[in-house]
């Protein structure tokens, strides 16, 4: 029977149905209440939450004092209490509020005491689902139950999970305070990001300051669930996205013969964006120590570099012992690189790298140092204008730390101007002869000292071996088309040098014997002024190229093609020796009764014009081979083609102006690629004079003496072979575009390349757990066969040279990776440096077992640590120091 009442409240719950769909709500508190008033105290509205309807404003007789509209969503339902004015949403429920969101399976939100309560439900199997998680800016958590009051600002959290910069916060009740801090009972910190996590420093109590630290009180720490005696009265965790300073751990040992240490100990200060400085030293009971600061400088679009200091003192074994070293060390290691956006036109840039002598031998280097006898470095300044002329002012030292000569440049100057045509029209469509004359200039200049480390800086060592001048060049060559097919090109080079000093010699009779035998010496002076030297040559080259090939229809070989590129010129160089030059001086030999005539400026830095006078003419006979042979890959053609020979060139002149011994040796080179990564070079010559009983040419043809064409003097033969395979090898090359493999290289491994301190050397394994397996291998063998005569007597010096180095990596499992490289020393017949490592990937750790079996750096090292950039400092590290093979 149809009832009045029944119906109104049925037509109201059905209007407030319809009224209330929506899956997401903009419900200022105000409306909210407004609803309440306007809604029968004992109406319960349900919504399903399908549409995407924004509740009306309407007026407010008392509004609830809330800062920010309420923005509400579920998937299930939202049921509204309006009699106690609370919100239930279920399933997928999601609440913003400012700049803090919710979500979780279940939210209720109260107006009357205006606080938020969030919790997960359990599906059909019983496991807990849609567990809240609490984001407020960049901070996020997710706990079983979250409560929050808006009006305070304070929330209790239970069994939370947090990150916090590169950790994870765990606690079984949390409380948020007003000014964003985090009060935390019982729970553990750590930067494993497995649940739970496979190691943990457990505290009582903790406070987390936004963007600044984690203090707690008294930590233990606890791996795979057992505590260790490893406990500290409280803790102090950075809690910055930022860069920060703080104190670097050191690692501690025993040395046998320097006694207990503190390892890599210091201090890492954040100065800036731009500027960082870390410091790190080693110090020894035997008395030892060293100290290693590093600034680093970076400034985006500009610049960027680092100083690096090593000071050090090595007391190895006590005083008495045979082997006894004591030894002060140094090291300096500076570099910089400009940005080519900061100035386009122009560049400045560093690498100096310079140590005392025994620095690489007593202290903790990079491998490579360690491997390398030469040390070099350089300052430089470029300059250019419009891309035109060029100026190049550098500085440059050059160290051998075997025979320790030192070898430095200070300063360098270069400017050149680019080659340019004085008589080439614009927009012109034809071209006449002197269109194609071209100009050149070069400018040099340059100061250079050559000595002994130990004694470089003394005074006689800077007088004696200074060396320094000027040189210009002006190249001017004209190239012209003759008959199609040949290219006639005349040039001339004009060379100007300039230096301080110039050479007197004379000779000193020391005594005369009663056979009157003169005993003497040749004394030679150094006189300082200015001279100006300079010297031409004129020469002209005519060249074409030859082209020969036969093709097949069938076969393995499809067509062999062969280039011949013959050149045939002269040069002209007037006798610069003549006395109207000035460039040369005469002294008598008084032993010997005849007169010697010598350069004034022989041995200088930019040498000397040559002293006698040579017309010569020049030939060139340049040789190329190929085949073309049938392959798949090529969908044009069908074929390839394949390098027999890749040059084989055969030059030599004939002096027109030589009073005798006109001919010079016949040069022989060749090069060419047999297969990828196997290289043959040849390079000899031929000389058609004989020789007499000192070894030295005679005017005389080896036709005319031996009945022979040619001597072969000398011939080298070089063999290299560079080999590398890996999985990837086998598998199809995909093309991928730039950001493809900049998104590859983002995904990789952060943590892949570990830097450990093995036999006193730092070597970065580059760890890739990508690579199941790889293996390299480089041979390199030359053969030189160098003839000597004496006494009419020929000698062949063979010798034979060869270097071997090998190594590889295999992953046994996805997890572990053993690594190894070595060679073999064919003089000493022994194998060279060698190395290994066996790495282990823990997910939170990485364990590494390097060995140095053999050699003065004979030595191992076992060091687990963690992954994380935080906590790297924290670690496990066995060794035995190469210096205890003393």
């Amino acid at each position: 029977m149809f009832k009045p009442g029944l119906s109104f409240k049925l037509l109201t719950s059905v209007w407030l149905l319809l009224l209330t769909v929506s899956t997401v709500y903009a419900l200022p508190a105000a409306d909210f209440e407004s609803r309440l008033l306007e809604t029968s105290s004992d109406t319960l509205a349900v919504t399903d939450s399908l549409s995407n309807v924004k509740t009306p404003n309407d007026s407010v007789s008392q509004p609830i004092n809330l800062e920010h509209d309420l923005i509400r969503h579920a998937d299930d339902s939202i049921v509204q209490d309006l009699k106690n004015k609370i919100v239930y949403l279920y399933g997928n429920a999601d609440i913003t509020y400012g700049d803090i969101n919710v979500k979780a399976a279940y939210i209720s939100v109260n107006f009357n005491t205006n606080t938020l309560f969030a919790k997960g439900v359990q599906d059909s199997t019983g496991k807990m689902v849609g567990t809240p998680v609490f984001k407020q800016g960049n901070e996020s958590f997710e706990s079983k139950t979250l409560e929050y009051d808006f009006t305070t600002k304070k929330g209790i959290i239970r069994d939370v999970r947090t990150k916090q910069d590169d950790g994870f916060l765990q606690g079984s009740k949390v409380k948020r305070m007003p000014d964003n801090s985090i009060n935390i009972k019982g729970g553990y910190y750590t930067t494993c990001d497995n649940d739970p996590p496979d190691y943990e420093f457990r505290f009582g109590r903790a406070r987390v300051i936004p963007d600044k630290l984690i203090v707690t009180g008294p930590i233990y720490m606890q791996i795979e669930g057992i505590p260790l005696p490893l406990a500290l009265p409280f803790g102090i965790f950075p809690n910055n996205p930022t860069r920060k300073s703080g104190l670097i751990m050191p690692s501690y040992g025993e040395s046998a013969t320097m006694g207990f240490y503190l390892q890599g100990g210091g201090y890492f200060w954040y100065i800036n964006d731009h500027l960082t400085l870390k410091t790190t030293g080693d110090i020894y009971t035997g008395g030892s120590w060293k100290i290693a600061p590093v600034l680093t400088y970076k400034k985006r679009y500009k610049y960027n570099g680092s100083l690096a200091l090593g000071i050090a003192k090595n007391i190895i074994r006590a005083p008495g012992d045979a082997d006894y070293t004591n030894s002060r060390d140094f090291s300096i290691n500076w570099t910089y690189s400009q940005d080519t956006k900061a100035h386009p036109n122009s560049s400045f840039s560093a690498n100096v790298n310079i140590m005392s002598k025994n620095f690489v031998k007593n202290n903790t280097v990079n491998v490579n140092d360690y491997l390398s006898n030469q040390l070099n470095s350089s300052i430089s300044y470029q300059k250019n204008w419009n891309g035109k002329y060029f100026l190049t002012i550098a500085a440059s030292q050059n160290q051998n730390t075997l025979n320790h000569v030192v070898n430095v440049t200070l300063p360098s100057l270069n400017f050149s101007v680019n080659t340019f045509y004085p008589f080439q029209k614009k927009n012109s469509t034809s071209e006449g002869i002197l269109d194609k004359l071209s100009i050149g200039y070069n400018l040099k200049m340059s100061n250079t000292i050559s000595g002994i480390d130990s004694t470089f800086f003394q005074l006689e060592t800077l007088n004696q071996r200074m060396r320094n001048g000027i040189v210009q060049n002006i190249p001017i060559s004209i190239p012209v088309k003759l008959f199609k097919y040949f290219t006639l090109t005349t040039s001339i080079n004009i060379n100007d040098r300039i230096y301080a000093q110039r050479l007197n010699k004379f000779w000193v009779t020391d005594s005369i014997s009663q056979d009157s035998i003169t005993y003497g010496r040749v004394v030679t002076d150094t006189v300082q002024g200015f001279n100006n030297i300079i010297d031409y040559s004129i020469s002209t080259s005519l060249s074409t190229k030859l082209y020969g090939m036969v093709q097949f229809k069938k076969g393995p070989i499809r067509a062999i093609r062969h280039v011949i590129t013959p050149s045939v010129g002269f040069s002209y160089v007037p006798d610069f020796g003549s006395s109207k030059w000035g460039y040369t001086g005469e002294y008598i030999d008084e032993s010997k009764n005849e007169v010697v005539t010598y350069s004034r400026y022989e041995n200088f830095l930019y040498g000397a014009p040559p002293l006698q006078k040579s017309g010569s003419i020049t030939f060139s006979i340049k040789n190329n081979l190929e085949i073309k042979v049938p392959s798949r890959k090529d969908t044009v053609t069908g074929l390839k083609t394949l390098p027999l020979i890749q040059d084989f060139t055969i030059m030599g002149s004939y002096n027109l102006a030589a009073d005798s011994l006109p001919m010079s040796p016949i040069t022989l080179s060749g090069r060419t690629t047999l297969w990828k990564g196997l290289n043959l070079q040849y390079n000899g010559y031929l000389d058609i004079y004989a020789v007499d009983s000192s070894g030295n040419d005679i005017n005389k043809t080896e036709w005319e003496v031996n009945k022979k064409l040619f001597r072969m003097p000398s011939s080298i033969w070089s063999v290299s072979l560079n080999f590398s395979l890996s999985e990837k090898d086998f598998k199809k090359k995909k093309k991928t575009n730039q950001k493809q493999q900049e998104q590859e290289n983002d995904q990789q491994n952060p943590n892949l390349q570990n830097q450990v301190i093995m036999g006193g050397m730092q070597n970065n394994y580059n760890v890739d757990w990508n690579i199941p397996w790889s293996i390299n291998f480089a041979y390199n063998f030359q053969y030189s066969n160098l003839k000597s005569y004496r006494d009419w007597t020929v000698t062949a010096k063979k010798n034979l040279i060869q270097t071997l180095t090998f190594g590889g990596q295999i992953s046994i499992t996805p997890k572990w990776k053993v690594s190894a490289s070595s060679g073999w020393d064919f003089t000493n017949k022994q194998l060279s440096f060698t190395q290994m490592q066996i790495a282990r990937d823990l997910h939170c750790w990485n364990m590494s077992f390097s060995w140095i079996p053999l050699g003065y750096r004979k030595s191992w090292n076992f060091t687990l640590q963690l992954k994380s950039d935080l906590l790297k400092g924290l670690k496990l590290n066995k060794q035995k120091d190469f210096r205890d093979n003393y």
